[in-house]
């Protein structure tokens, strides 16, 4: 199955969403990205059925008025030109099919004359819908695609090393009416070491970018100012509370790489990391104290526990959020098994920068095949490997 069509999620960068993009969302949203042949077989389908009934029943049956469905069903996928061309093509059929049931002998043609009356008035009307619609489908595409660039924006991509780190990001936005999510990550080199949020706001749109902005502005601050990773989501946890409305709440996952050979995890209600071995071991890492998502602490006392596992420079971090591991095959429906699967596509990825970023074009290309190629929800890949003086 090719995926080139159906794959429509775009990789998040850095800075103004590219003309190429938003002339993208708009072909999509209007379905402009089809050829014409394949937006105007509705019509065509439609005028085949009715002149081959017409037809099959015989010169004793007019059915040629029937035409007139086809500038109606032209109307919502064809440009308003290409409606009027394919429309005179139905009109010209609607012209043959009476001539072979010789409607002229009929009361005058006046079946004939109110066939081709109805048939044109539809055709203009249709015009003018074509054109409404893709008014509208414009105005949308503008709305989402500034939504998008705001979001990037607001992630503001690292670079590829990070103090001691490797890293390798693939973020990718759904095919769907939202667009937009929630999801989120930051990589900062502090004066306690690196220190990395992944994150996932619940729900979508703009109300789920802005709570992203509210976790990511915390974190970008608290983590250079606090020396403890509880002390960091107590910040963000203070300022989700006066800034988010109740009851929205973000599951998120901190690491800390403070020690060499050692990283620090603290689940705040996220999807556990895996960590992949040069040999393609898997262990997922999941807490013995998980925590309340930010946004719900006060429900909980006390703080959030802490966990160090050991983490060299042979070993893969993944990170990642629900939109992977919860991404349902394109036939059975089952979620994508990222900890039965990543092992192979993560070996050896701890060896240079390039094989990270290979690892992760790998994970996100085996997701798209286990879907069928499309996401239904945003999903977000990180992964993370410890730099080795002596091999780079």
């Amino acid at each position: 199955m090719s995926l080139k069509r159906r794959d429509r999620t775009t990789a998040i960068g850095v800075g103004a969403l590219p003309s190429a993009r938003r002339r993208s969302a708009l072909l999509a949203t209007d379905l402009q990205d089809l050829s014409f042949l394949r937006r105007a077989a509705p019509a065509l389908i439609a005028m085949g059925i009715v002149s081959l009934a017409d037809f099959l029943s015989g010169q004793d049956r007019y059915l040629a008025p029937l035409m007139v469905v086809v500038p109606s069903v032209a109307s919502l996928t064809l440009k308003p030109v290409e409606l009027l061309w394919v429309c005179l093509l139905g009109f010209f059929a609607l012209l043959g099919l009476s001539n072979y049931d010789q409607v002229v002998d009929l009361n005058d043609g006046r079946f004939l004359y109110g066939a081709m009356v109805s048939y044109v008035a539809l055709t203009v009307l249709g015009a003018g819908v074509a054109e409404l619609r893709m008014r509208r489908a414009a105005a949308f595409a503008a709305v989402a695609s500034v939504a998008e660039a705001a979001q990037r924006a607001l992630l503001r991509q690292p670079p590829p090393t990070v103090g001691p780190l490797r890293l390798a990001v693939r973020y990718v936005s759904a095919a769907d009416a939202g667009r937009i999510g929630g999801d989120l990550y930051s990589v900062l080199d502090t004066p306690y070491g690196v220190r990395v949020l992944v994150g996932d706001v619940r729900g979508k749109g703009l109300g789920a970018v802005q709570t992203a902005a509210v976790v990511l502005g915390a974190f970008r601050e608290a983590a250079y100012d606090e020396d403890k990773l509880p002390n960091v989501a107590g910040r963000i946890e203070a300022s989700v509370q006066r800034h988010v409305p109740d009851g929205e709440f973000t599951t998120a996952l901190f690491a800390g790489f403070d020690r060499p050979g050692q990283v620090e995890l603290m689940h705040l209600g996220h999807v556990p990391p895996i960590k992949v071995g040069r040999d393609g071991t898997v262990e997922v890492l999941e807490s013995p104290e998980p925590w309340v998502p930010l946004g719900l602490g006060k429900l909980a006392a006390g703080e959030p526990g802490v966990m160090r596992v050991p983490f060299g420079v042979d070993d893969v971090l993944v990170l990642c959020t629900d939109g992977v591991i919860e991404a349902r095959h394109h036939r059975t429906g089952e979620f994508y098994p990222l900890a039965e699967r990543v092992g192979p596509l993560v070996r050896d990825a701890s060896r240079s920068l390039a094989e990270l970023e290979s690892a992760v074009g790998r994970i996100y290309a085996d997701l798209l095949l286990h879907t069928g190629g499309e996401l239904g929800d945003d999903a977000l890949l990180l992964l993370l490997s410890r730099t080795d003086p002596d091999r780079d």
